[in-house]
């Protein structure tokens, strides 16, 4: 009897998508489109974040927000109602990430030529997103204090791939278990390259560093 064939789907699957972020990257530079991925674990504060964020830099440069869900409008309509810049919900039909594929199918819904940075707030979760290049410029992720500083020992991949980690919800250490040292000795051991910005997103405590950070990027890709 022949042995059954083995097919690598996943292997084919994301050497085509990586194809696919490659072009897309290619794209939105002749555009002057610079395009942030954001990712985190539900509940760890992305939209919180990103209204902070984004009301300090809207003045500077054109911003707009693609939501990622697998269903509702809520971070999409909160996002608008709070900042007045475009933002439009992508619906994953179930699936717990974006591609690159899927990534540009949402920035058709958006009018580019009025934008310098998109910032697309990926689906809420630590595995799936990591694995899919977006076709982003650069990658950032949430880390919430009520998580736990271990976080990068379980997730390895997220945190290797991110390019910015936030610690958010520095108000409450006083309440958890949570060692920053420790948090930032573990990301470093998985990208040593990657930086660390402590905020609050409550109450606004370190978001000037994170609008620096970003605006600093963007005008380091401009030239």
């Amino acid at each position: 009897m022949d042995p059954v064939k083995v097919i690598e789907i996943k292997k084919s699957v994301f050497a085509d998508n990586d194809r696919d972020a490659d072009l897309l990257r290619k794209e939105l530079k002749e555009r002057g489109v610079y395009l942030l991925n954001l990712m985190s674990s539900p509940g760890s504060g992305k939209t919180t974040t990103l209204i902070q964020l984004i009301n300090r830099i809207k003045d500077k440069v054109r911003v707009a927000v693609m939501e990622a869900d697998i269903d509702s409008d809520v971070d999409a309509v909160k996002i608008k109602e709070a900042t007045g810049i475009q933002s439009i919900q992508l619906h994953t039909g179930g699936m717990c990430h974006l591609d690159a594929e899927m990534t540009r199918q949402g920035l058709g819904g958006l009018d580019l030529k009025e934008t310098d940075l998109v910032i697309l707030e990926n689906v809420g979760n630590l595995v799936c997103p990591a694995e899919f290049d977006t076709g982003s410029c650069r990658n950032m992720m949430i880390l919430s204090v009520p998580e736990g500083e271990d976080k990068p020992l379980k997730y390895p991949l997220m945190f290797s791939v991110c390019d910015l980690v936030v610690i958010n919800k520095i108000d409450v250490l006083p309440y958890f278990d949570f060692d920053m040292d420790k948090c930032r000795q573990y990301i470093k051991m998985r990208n040593p390259a990657a930086e660390v910005i402590p905020i609050c997103a409550k109450s606004g405590e370190g978001i000037d560093a994170l609008a620096g950070w970003v605006l600093r990027e963007l005008e380091n890709w401009k030239h």
